[in-house]
């Protein structure tokens, strides 16, 4: 459990998500995550060089992804503060978020930047010299394509770990299109009134398009409309299984920031310093090869109990969600219900899944939910590669 590490209100932003191959394409994370941590330090008043480390979540090389955390200090306008690269698939933003809190409870530092971005489209290719192999033919990766469709270990793509935990447990392809279209419908909810949820936490993010020329892009990309009639008209992806193209999220492209910081300091920085978000509890968990689904369940109860709680102390449940199964598994787990007890405003089953900063998203929405609703505990909890997943439990108050 933490007692000293929080969050200031509206210390965070999420830029747009944007389907893969979309309007952020061709721009560099790190570089544009860090240009748009400077941008929202500007809109603040806040000076970067108060900042005391920096953690870049990020997942998927690009060029000079070695240097990310010192790099990405520099850019922000914080050159001198030492920075880290945390990456662990799709809870790389709940790590760096914990890694963040620990530095805080330790008093290594006081505040933390936590940058989490990430870039789906034009993934890698990487090659790697194989003198021995025939002929000396090249061993070869294609970053994003080749791990989603290949656990290493487990030995199967990430849709069959879901495939496999919906056969085991009973799910339906009743189930996962009904899940999946609400939470089309929980996500228009955010929609709503000129985008009002949304526009309570989103920064717009700036794209150059030519030495003169600038794009502002202030919403998400990519959402494609879910019906009833055209999730009943989708095949399964693999035979026989639960999930249409319908019921799993797309890969995307963005970037989210997150200060973490001692009391003192996250009261100082807040926009509203009534209102004060803790940092809990943290849970992780791995299960059987192929099962990643699973994974979810256990490591939402470690965080739990790490807080002291019951899920029936919990207000608001945020999920990352890549398949429809993911949810119903842990609702049936979790004793909640599926549909209304999770997931209000929106999840990453619609709005998609740059990796790095999906959770980070995740979080800044409940956060900005259990605001609007006085407070209370918020639970996240989200699967992540190799058969596992990460939890954190956060109190507003």
């Amino acid at each position: 459990m933490l007692t000293k590490a929080f969050i200031p209100y509206r210390g965070y932003y999420s830029t747009p998500f944007v389907r893969w191959q979309g309007t952020l394409a061709n721009e560099h994370s790190i570089v544009l995550g860090a240009n748009t941590s400077r941008r929202f330090f500007e809109s603040k008043g806040w000076d970067p060089k108060m900042i005391e480390y920096v953690l870049v979540g990020s997942t998927v090389y690009q060029k000079q992804w070695f240097y990310s955390g010192p790099w990405a200090s520099g850019m922000m306008g914080a050159a001198g503060v030492p920075g880290v690269l945390v990456s662990q698939a799709c809870s790389t933003s709940t790590v760096s978020i914990y890694q963040a809190g620990m530095g805080i409870e330790t008093g290594f530092f006081r505040n933390a930047w936590c940058l989490l971005a990430d870039r789906c489209s034009n993934g890698p290719h990487a090659v790697w010299p194989n003198p021995g192999g025939p002929g000396g033919q090249v061993i070869s990766e294609n970053w994003l394509m080749d791990n989603f469709n290949k656990d290493p270990w487990a030995g199967q793509a990430m849709i069959k770990t879901a495939e496999n935990v919906a056969k085991e447990e009973g799910i339906t392809r009743k189930e996962c299109d009904e899940v999946a279209l609400h939470r089309y419908t929980q996500y228009q909810d955010a929609l709503a009134n000129d985008r009002e949820f949304q526009k309570r936490y989103m920064y717009p993010v700036m794209i150059k398009l030519s030495k003169k020329q600038t794009l502002m892009l202030d919403a998400d990309e990519g959402i494609m409309e879910t019906t009833a009639e055209g999730l009943a008209g989708l095949r399964p992806v693999l035979p026989e299984g639960v999930h249409t193209f319908g019921a799993q999220t797309h890969p995307a492209d963005g970037n989210c920031g997150i200060i973490v910081a001692a009391r003192d300091q996250a009261k100082k920085l807040s926009a509203d310093p009534s209102v004060e978000i803790q940092i809990v509890s943290y849970g992780y968990a791995r299960v059987k090869p192929a099962f990643m689904a699973a994974a979810v369940y256990p490591a939402a109860q470690m965080a739990l109990d790490g807080a002291k709680i019951a899920v029936k102390d919990v207000k608001a449940i945020k999920t990352h969600n890549p398949f429809a199964a993911n949810d119903v598994f842990l609702a049936r787990k979790l004793g909640v219900d599926v549909m209304n007890g999770m997931n209000n405003y929106g999840s990453s089953l619609i709005f998609g899944h740059p990796q790095g900063p999906t959770a980070g998203r995740l979080i800044i929405e409940g956060i900005e939910e259990l605001v609007m609703k006085g407070g209370g505990y918020l639970l996240f909890a989200g699967c992540a590669a190799g058969d596992t997943a990460a939890a954190m439990v956060l109190k507003i108050s």
